[in-house]
């Protein structure tokens, strides 16, 4: 019975694996540009077009809210300090409207940086573990029933982690989408729900890079199973892997109190003068 669970095993990850490992290659320009997999049948990019969309609501809201602000601090003096030099405001107006314009530029530069990073680190990963496919499917079979079923453990944890590759891929994608929304924030003194908005892209660019080293690594781990602990190794990558979102999120938090923190230190300058003109 032992022997005929060992096989059926086996006769799953050869496949598997096999199909594992072609993914490997396509994983970041999937995840950084998945509307183009996605629309690859019907021959187009559905990004550029809601991107165009969401820039002219954008752009129209950029502008309401530079007239709302300019209009209540220096004409109704209700927000913010009217003392501050207009240039200010128009200088902020200035760099939401470049941003959210030049964002396609930007995000390919990015895309084409964290390809070749990716890229490098894969390489150099792959140099340092070399592996044979009939080798592992021959160290599988030999070493008993438990290694075969650690061997399938790993296969679920990966395709999970495959998974979750397309979900990330969905999520550059919306944040992709709804940058020239969120650049209305950068006319704050604190820029607003954009400076979270970039942090989350950032954090979730460098989510992808840490993932898919992590899951080349525990997949070089896996092959090289001749080594007595290196399938606990590999099934350890592959699980650190899945959990590499929420480990990123514990240390790439934005700082700062925001826009209640700024005017109650506006207006505590503000008494502390009045004060001291009281006091003389």
């Amino acid at each position: 019975m032992e022997i005929i669970l060992v096989l059926l095993i086996v006769a799953v990850l050869n496949g598997a694996v096999a199909f594992i490992d072609e993914m490997l290659s396509d994983l970041v320009p999937m995840t950084l540009n998945a509307d183009q997999y996605m629309m690859a049948a019907g021959g187009g990019s559905m990004v550029s077009v809601l991107f165009d969309i969401l820039l002219g609501f954008g752009v129209s809201l950029i502008i309401l809210k530079f007239l709302k602000k300019g209009f209540e601090t220096y004409v109704m003096w209700t927000d913010g300090d009217p003392d501050v030099e207009p240039t200010h405001l128009v200088i902020r107006f200035i760099q939401a409207i470049a941003v959210a314009v030049c964002f396609p530029v930007l995000y390919g530069w990015l895309a084409d940086i964290t390809q070749g990073l990716t890229d490098d680190l894969m390489a150099a990963i792959g140099a340092g573990t070399n592996y044979d496919w009939q080798a592992w499917v021959n160290g599988i079979s030999s070493l008993g029933l438990v290694t075969a079923i650690f061997g399938l453990i790993f296969v679920v944890c990966y395709f999970v982690l495959y998974f979750q590759f397309l979900m990330r891929g969905l999520e550059i994608m919306i944040l992709r989408i709804g940058l020239p929304l969120a650049c209305v924030g950068l006319l704050d003194n604190d820029k607003g729900v954009f400076k979270t908005y970039l942090n989350k892209f950032f954090q979730s660019t460098l989510a992808v890079v840490v993932q898919i080293c992590l899951c080349k690594l525990g997949v070089g781990m896996m092959m090289n199973i001749g080594i007595n602990m290196n399938i606990f190794w590999g099934i350890a990558c592959i699980v650190l892997a899945i959990k590499t979102p929420h480990f990123l999120s514990e240390f790439m938090v934005p700082t700062g109190g925001g826009a209640g923190v700024i005017n109650n230190m506006y207006h505590s300058v503000r008494l502390v003068g009045m004060a001291k003109g009281i006091i003389k």
